[in-house]
Formats: C-alpha cells, sequence, structure tokens
C-alpha cells in the first residue's frame, strides 16, 4: 500500500448506500487523509462532511460525485485547489471541467474510485 493520498471527496453523502459515502470508508480503511465536502454537515467513518468550498492545503485528489450540472458551481473551486488528479467517478464526467484542469496541469481520470481502491491503483 503506498503512502496517504489527501483526498477530497466531493458531493459526500451522509447516506449509507451512497458512493461518495462508501467511498470515504474505503479511503479512510486504506489510510488516506480524507476530507469531505456536502450538502449537509455531518460525520461518516472519521470524517467530518463540511459545506461550502473550504480551502484545502496540499491536496493530492479530487474525487467527484457532483453529477456535471451540479459542479458548475464549484469549476473555479475545484482548479484553485490545485490537486494532482480529479477522478471522475462514473456519470460525473465532465468536458468543461476536464478541459480547464489539463490547461492547470491537472491529471483527468475517467475512473471509479472504489475500483481504483480495490485494485490498488489508487
Amino acid at each position: 500500500m503506498g503512502s496517504s493520498k489527501k483526498t477530497l471527496v466531493l458531493g459526500a453523502s451522509l447516506k449509507t448506500n451512497r458512493y461518495s459515502n462508501i467511498a470515504i470508508h474505503r479511503l479512510r480503511n486504506y489510510d488516506h487523509e480524507v476530507v469531505a465536502v456536502g450538502l449537509r454537515e455531518g460525520v461518516v467513518a472519521d470524517v467530518q462532511i463540511l459545506t461550502g468550498m473550504p480551502q484545502i492545503e496540499n491536496l493530492d485528489t479530487v474525487t467527484l460525485y457532483l453529477n456535471p450540472s451540479r459542479q458548475e458551481d464549484f469549476l473555479e473551486y475545484i482548479i484553485n485547489l490545485a490537486p494532482q488528479r480529479i477522478i471522475y467517478n462514473p456519470g460525473t464526467e465532465n468536458p468543461e471541467l476536464m478541459r480547464r484542469a489539463t490547461e492547470a496541469g491537472i491529471e483527468n481520470e475517467i475512473a471509479c474510485t472504489l475500483v481504483m481502491l480495490g485494485t490498488g491503483q489508487y
């Protein structure tokens, strides 16, 4: 297992059946540092879900659980966080964000965070 990759789960949900919720648990199981941002505050695993657009330092990965229309408000925010990469989970692919990320030197990965963790590709 590699070193911890500080990860922002964008679109975090308190609902246990949501992929974003499962991803938080799985990321923590693999000892990754997790910052979660969602519509409602709460706690998932040992991670506090934040609302709004908190400033996050030294971010490795943004994993998206927002559909493209819900991402609109976050485009600038995501780019300004300057992560190493953005993971577009199924249903979150966004050509505009991908173009802007590429221009900013951010890697785009269309993948499933859960599969990546399970196969050691995270």
